[in-house]
């Protein structure tokens, strides 16, 4: 299982090591150096790896200041789908998914910086 250890704008630590681009934390890996086809802007083709992992819960990191927007079509493919969303700015995300990666499945998908 994967814990956050901290964040901050620009660098997040997982389990001691240290990540400077933005990230996927899935129970078993992280996947690095994550892009989305817009910056701030989060649509159902940056998240389809994620959706093949069929977790209960995704919690999207929305950046330092809450940037990013979740398009209606991801809350509306996570809901059919029944994937819990909680979109957060990137602190406050990181602190949920601490919280419930220990009695969930959950999946994190943060934006470092904005």
């Amino acid at each position: 299982m994967n814990t956050i250890d901290s964040y901050q704008f620009g660098l997040i630590v997982v389990n001691g090591k240290r990540y400077y681009s933005d990230v996927i934390i899935f129970p078993d890996r992280v996947r690095d150096s994550w892009w989305r086809k817009s910056v701030h802007r989060l649509c159902l083709d940056d998240i389809a790896e994620v959706i093949a992992e069929s977790p209960e819960v995704l919690v999207v990191g929305t950046g330092s200041s809450g940037l990013v927007k979740v398009l209606p079509e991801v809350k509306q493919s996570l809901d059919a789908q029944g994937i819990r969303l909680i979109a957060e700015p990137t602190s406050e995300a990181c602190n949920i998914y601490n919280k419930l990666c220990h009695s969930q499945r959950v999946v994190a998908a943060l934006h470092l910086t904005c």
